[in-house]
């Protein structure tokens, strides 16, 4: 009998991967409804599943990186250790477009859209946010488990000889035994319990007797720990730290696309810097040349045919500079997406030149009818920094938490003050029946009778005269409480702080391109004539390597001050909390005039 019942116990327990998946399905209810709670709406795509065909994995098999082990493939790779308790399975598809990756080891080519996609599957930080929202989840669900009905079962058989009598006697003891417990969010606990103990002798006759019993118990806290405010607190701070971990996931979301777009940015820029040195360097060979034919003819002194060579070697050292720092920029973005530092990537240049091009015909826009840039025209971002600071102060999620944070202090104060109350509490208790063993084999069989159980009450006070630990945690509760006011103190400034940053560095870098959008097309013209003057022999050469070197400190900075506007406005959207992310990582961008 009881091997069965230990078969059918064993038949119906779950397997690890069953407890696994079920813990899955309700971290993602819990998280679906909070994030209703906190945002609005709710992202049914939330997964930390980390995708089989990752964009890092199959870079590593196509172009055939080196690696140090399987652990930089994934965990599916892993080599099983020893009970591992699941069948190995590879993780779910990637989701979201795919990125091709072509077989032979080829650059892979992908654009600033496809860079932000990829960053929402494999930046390293962001996973991270994701999995503690999970486990933010998880920990809700355990608190929540402290106020749901709680069952337990036990079932045992045991063989017992007692020769302390005189007269040894041998049996088989078989018990089962249900309880029930549940603990209420007034602060008390019901619990109960209901058993079998079947008895039977090992000698002639094999005498057996049933027992049977059940009990119940309540306990009620009237002072200390009483009253839902403070009984549910664990529940009430599970329930807030779901949601701040789902503000924080917001604001990383956000962070690391502007990320994003500040490394791809920076890499085109590079690109340029190199393009813009090589051109630089191409025209002084070309220079030197002619300098030195006409050296030869007694047309040019060889001071200055040194000068050209000097200036030659010196674009020279730049270009391979500039190649250097690009490649730096390049691995620098590959990391924040998540990739394998040493994979070939190329970058869409495309995306720069539609900057180029639309920055130019604003530029235009803002030229006066002499060619004259004026700056007084601001950007659609531009806003008034009083405006700018109240939309962050109404929308930055990380001041919400912060603000939250205080309100948690304050329930802090109230808990600890509770613990200095006295402890008085209600106990009630009711049982019947009665157990059987070896020892009352022969009695007759036990029967639940209400009219014989046994039934109490009592009140039980303690005198709160030892509260050394409770007071000193009610002083520091205070103590948490200003540190969290502060901490509001200190991020609002923060917020101020970088929003009026963001706004001078998009101001200045308007500013700064107006100006070197102007400096180019006047190094170009400076070029074209010190040039022509100095074929005429009117000119030094020494004014023509100085038109170049401002042609090329102008193209730089002109490149330089377009990519500092477009990622300060990028960073101002981010420190606004206006800046919205979708699940893809794709972005949203904040339009003054449609919130007119």
């Amino acid at each position: 009998m009881t091997c069965l019942a230990l078969c059918m116990a064993a038949a119906g327990c779950k397997g690890p991967q069953a407890h696994r998946m079920e813990a899955d399905r309700v971290a993602a209810d819990i998280i679906k409804h909070h994030q209703a709670l906190a945002l609005g709406r709710s992202d049914a795509s939330f997964s930390i599943e980390s995708p089989a065909d990752t964009l890092r994995r199959r870079l590593l098999a196509a172009q055939g990186l080196p690696m140090s082990g399987p652990a930089s493939l994934g965990t599916d790779s892993l080599v099983p250790v020893p009970h591992w308790p699941e069948r190995r399975s590879a993780g779910p598809a990637s989701p979201g477009p795919q990125v091709v990756v072509e077989a032979g080891g080829a650059a892979l080519r992908i654009t600033l859209v496809e860079a932000l996609q990829i960053a929402a599957r494999d930046n390293r930080e962001y996973q991270t946010a994701k999995e503690n929202v999970f486990i933010a989840a998880l920990d809700l669900d355990l608190e929540s488990q402290e106020f749901r009905n709680t069952y337990a079962g036990l079932i045992s058989e045991t063989i017992t000889h007692d020769g302390s009598s005189g007269r040894p006697t041998s049996g088989l003891e078989t018990g089962a035994e249900a309880s029930w417990s549940r603990r209420f969010k007034s602060g008390a606990a019901l619990t109960g319990r209901i058993g079998l103990d079947l008895v039977q002798l090992l000698t002639p006759g094999r005498p057996r007797t049933l027992g049977i019993f059940a009990d119940t118990s309540i306990s009620v806290p009237l002072l200390r720990g009483a009253g839902r405010h403070i009984v549910t607190e664990p529940l009430t701070q599970a329930q807030r730290n779901v949601i701040y971990a789902i503000y924080t996931l917001q604001r990383t979301k956000r962070t690391l696309a502007v990320q994003v777009a500040r490394d791809y940015l920076s890499v085109l820029q590079r690109q340029d810097q190199i393009d813009t040195a090589r051109d630089n360097y191409q025209r002084l060979v070309e220079a030197g040349k002619r300098m030195r034919e006409r050296a030869k003819a007694n047309l040019e002194r060889q001071a200055n045919v040194d000068l050209a060579r000097q200036d030659e070697l010196r674009a020279s050292e730049r270009t391979v500079r500039a190649r250097n720092a690009y490649e730096g920029a390049l691995d620098a973005l590959k990391m924040t997406l998540g990739l394998p530092t040493d994979a070939r990537l190329s970058l869409d240049r495309g995306e720069l030149q539609r900057m180029v091009d639309a920055a130019n015909a604003a530029a235009v826009a803002r030229a006066d009818p002499t060619g004259k840039t004026t700056s007084s025209v601001a950007g659609k971002l531009e806003l008034a920094p009083s405006e700018a600071i109240s939309l962050a102060l109404e929308r930055r999620l990380d001041l919400r938490t912060v603000k939250a944070r205080v309100v948690d202090a304050q329930r802090g104060v109230v808990v600890a003050a509770d613990g200095l109350k006295a402890d008085l509490t209600l106990d009630g208790s009711a049982a019947m029946g009665a157990g059987r063993s070896i020892a009352s084999a022969r009695s007759p069989n036990a029967e639940l009778r209400p009219e014989e159980g046994v039934y109490s009450a009592s009140v039980t006070a303690d005198l709160p005269w030892e509260r050394t630990a409770e007071r000193n945690a009610y002083r520091t509760s205070y103590i948490t409480l200003e540190q969290a006011t502060r901490s509001v103190q200190e991020i609002e400034d923060q917020i101020k702080l970088s929003v009026r940053a963001a706004l001078r560095a998009l101001a200045q870098a308007r500013e700064t391109f107006d100006i070197q959008w102007a400096a180019v097309a006047l190094a170009r013209d400076r070029v074209k004539s010190t040039s022509m003057f100095h074929e005429a022999g009117r000119l030094e050469i020494r004014f023509v390597l100085e038109a170049e070197e401002a042609l090329v400190s102008a193209r730089n900075a002109l490149t330089a001050a377009l990519v500092e506007y477009r990622v300060a406005e990028l960073d101002l959207q981010r420190d606004m909390g206006v800046l919205a992310i979708d699940e893809k990582g794709l972005w949203r961008e904040y339009r003054p005039e449609a919130n007119e």
